[in-house]
């Protein structure tokens, strides 16, 4: 039910932008932005379950803990540079978003490496 709340701010925030967009088109990307936020807020809820989920399988898996930290840095990275980019994009500054997202996938690259450099240190490994 969660989906439907949200599908429906977003609806009621888009016609609303429509409306001011004609009358007070300054106003339209702040409610945007404000409409982006509340959905951000209500999405938290999701995120802390997706936290909890990942704490258990760190504790149940003897993996270092150092690449669940990665991967929560990863997840936040994606969700923060989709959001901001978004928010660009719909104020009429796509080139600003582009920046945004670029910038980010290079963040998420920079942050795997030593993901991939232990997994290729293990493949070595198991080939000696």
């Amino acid at each position: 039910m969660d989906i439907i709340k949200i599908s429906m701010i977003g609806v009621c925030g888009v016609m609303l932008g429509f409306i001011l967009k004609g009358i007070r088109p300054e106003y339209a990307s702040f409610i945007t932005i404000a409409i982006g936020l509340m959905i951000l807020g209500l999405a938290v809820g999701k995120v802390s379950y997706l936290f909890e989920t990942l704490n258990k399988l760190k504790e149940s898996l003897p993996i270092d803990g150092n690449y669940f930290a990665t991967l929560i840095k990863i997840i936040g990275i994606t969700y923060i540079g989709q959001f901001a980019s978004s928010i660009c994009k719909d104020a009429g500054y796509q080139a600003v978003g582009a920046q945004i997202e670029l910038f980010c996938k290079l963040s998420v690259m920079i942050l795997s490496m030593p993901v991939l450099l232990a997994i290729l240190d293990t493949i070595q490994e198991f080939m000696v």
